[in-house]
């Protein structure tokens, strides 16, 4: 199984518009980030997690050539503005599989009334196959199964996925010890922390440190990432050796 990291910045990307902060004027490719969002692919399968507003960019900067569908973690725009480019796709497949908490389904109706409408459709919309995400209820994408992870953005509950060896927890704040234990024993696990200072609604970087301590992967890697966080490269050299900042265009295998 590949994991390509197609984005990896926080809400607002680096550079952020109009900065004047050191990282967004930065030379370093690292240091550029488009909305988080990982492909993941076997065999013949591909599936996305999340699609934020770059994700027709990242579409064809990764080459990818289909897509089985798209997890989401959350309904929040950085993870779901680009649904509307999935056309291209739905063109050549049909409908596209997306998988969702009910309260994230509910929040594309409404956004992206147009994709779920029955009567009156527009000829040039896309359209989805739903699969609602419920807590403690696995589900098969390919012939995977993928455990759902609750996590806490702030207050707000939101969806990790463990598919075999491999975890990915965006956007998290707390977790509960049950769902800690579903995370024990991957291989990877990748995980946000926004910046160097606490958030109150996101991991920082010494919390997502010590969450990594408590799973002991063999490799962990860090998304969602601000500028205030750092230049990559120095931020790199303070971390234990298991442990990595992912960056755009990262692929790697589990």
């Amino acid at each position: 199984m590949k994991v390509r990291f197609l984005g990896t910045g926080t809400s607002q990307g680096i550079p952020v518009i109009g900065s004047d902060n050191p990282v967004c004027h930065s030379s370093n490719p690292k240091d550029k980030r488009l909305r988080v969002s990982v492909w993941i692919h076997w065999e013949d399968y591909s599936f996305v997690i999340d699609c934020g507003p770059d994700f027709r960019q990242q579409m064809l900067t990764s080459k990818c050539p289909k897509i089985d569908g798209i997890l989401f973690t959350h309904e929040h725009s950085d993870h779901t503005a680009g649904l509307d480019d999935i056309r291209p796709f739905f063109f050549k497949q049909g409908d596209i599989p997306i998988y969702a908490q009910e309260r994230v389904i509910d929040s594309l109706k409404r956004r992206f009334d147009y994709i779920f409408k029955e009567e009156n459709k527009y000829p040039g919309a896309p359209s989805v196959a739903i699969t609602e995400v419920k807590n403690n209820i696995p589900f098969i994408i390919g012939n995977k199964t993928v455990e759902p992870i609750t996590l806490f953005h702030g207050t707000l509950e939101i969806m990790g996925y463990r598919i075999a060896d491999f975890a990915y927890l965006t956007d998290i704040k707390t977790i509960t010890d049950g769902e800690t234990e579903k995370v024990k024993g991957v291989k990877v696990l990748v995980v946000s922390a926004l910046r160097i200072e606490p958030h109150t609604t996101h991991f920082n970087l010494e919390e997502a440190l010590d969450f990594i301590n408590k799973i002991n992967p063999e490799k962990a890697y860090i998304t969602h990432i601000s500028h205030l966080m750092g230049f990559h490269d120095e931020v790199q050299k303070q971390l234990p050796k298991n442990v990595f900042l992912a960056y755009d265009n990262l692929e790697i295998t589990i």
